[in-house]
């Protein structure tokens, strides 16, 4: 099953596939300024997309516990990956943290700043990146391993990648700023991609490219009175 599912993927994708800019579709070209965080195919023994970024019905479940800080929502991307993977700069950037456990997710983490507006930020990596604050990087540069946030290489192996402003203010929605084509990437999400509905207004949020910027500290965006799937408390 897990060779047919990596077939059908590698068949779909093949036509978008560049080293270093990742899958570009012809309807998403060079407009969005980042990479994927791979310089491989996607495939069952590489990469998959796994949560994306949102109001997704994972992080509806928690989302006071692990989300409350971000509006409850899941403020960046999950692609599972076997432990020691190589990840790469998804753009041009000088590097301001590593290991920077305030911002980044453990246990090991690297924070690159790419211009005055956006800084990627990547997270479970295997081991503390060889890099240095200051240190330049280049789009498609290898600056990490993934690892796995509960240190097994077992339990959920993945890189979390999140894209902010300057600041650390806000999480934007990395799908709109990564060329890529997400839809064939979504075919073969191991984490399903369903977002939670407000039964009042059931048709907000419910695209992997509509899913509402984060700003750090502010109220919850999904406290729903109206919840599907049934409410799941935190």
């Amino acid at each position: 099953m897990r060779m047919a599912i990596g077939a059908v993927l590698m068949a779909l994708l093949a036509f978008g596939w560049t080293s270093h800019t990742g899958l570009v579709s012809a309807a998403q070209p060079e407009a969005r300024p980042f990479g994927l965080p791979f310089d491989t195919a996607p495939g069952p023994s590489t990469w998959l997309l796994g949560q994306l970024y949102g109001n997704t019905t994972g992080a509806y479940r928690t989302r006071v516990v692990w989300y409350g800080a971000g509006q409850g929502l899941h403020f960046g991307l999950d692609f599972p990956a076997r432990c020691g993977t190589p990840v790469v700069a998804i753009g041009d950037g000088v590097v301001i943290g590593v290991d920077d456990l305030s911002h980044g997710a453990g246990p090991h983490n690297l924070i690159i700043r790419h211009d005055d507006r956006y800084l990627s930020l990547y997270g479970h990596l295997f081991e503390t990146p060889d890099l240095r604050w200051g240190e330049t990087v280049t789009r498609g540069q290898i600056i990490g391993l993934t690892g796995d946030p509960d240190v097994t290489c077992t339990s959920r192996p993945h890189l979390h990648l999140e894209i902010r402003s300057a600041d650390f203010a806000i999480a934007y929605n990395p799908v709109n700023l990564i060329a890529a084509d997400w839809d064939a990437l979504m075919l073969a999400a191991p984490f399903g991609r369903g977002f939670a509905r407000d039964l009042s207004d059931p048709r907000r949020w419910q695209y992997a490219d509509d899913q509402p910027d984060v700003r750090f500290g502010g109220a919850l965006l999904n406290d729903y009175t109206q919840p599907w799937p049934l409410d799941w408390r935190p």
